[in-house]
């Protein structure tokens, strides 16, 4: 089963964390199958940065998230409307 969740990295006393999908069994910084962003808890505001086309298609394929990964897409201010597009006369 796959998982999306919370993958550490950064040095001692200064974490950062990728936003990943793996299988469930994996360690915590093992193998994984795709980043779909990063989380930065160390700037103010955090920084949350996650590719919402991706996360929406590993959702659709089956992945659970973990309660950290849900709590912080939730907290994801909304994706801004895609421009209108504009057709262009060419003459």
């Amino acid at each position: 089963m796959l998982a999306i969740r919370l993958r550490r990295a950064g040095s001692k006393n200064r974490p950062f964390f990728r936003v990943v999908v793996t299988e469930s069994r994996s360690a915590r910084d093992g193998r994984f199958v795709e980043v779909l962003g990063h989380y930065n808890p160390r700037t103010k505001p955090e920084t949350v940065d996650v590719d919402r086309d991706r996360l929406a298609h590993w959702l659709k394929a089956g992945a659970r998230p973990s309660d950290s990964v849900r709590t912080l897409v939730d907290r994801m201010p909304p994706a801004p409307p895609a421009p209108p597009a504009t057709e262009t006369a060419a003459s």
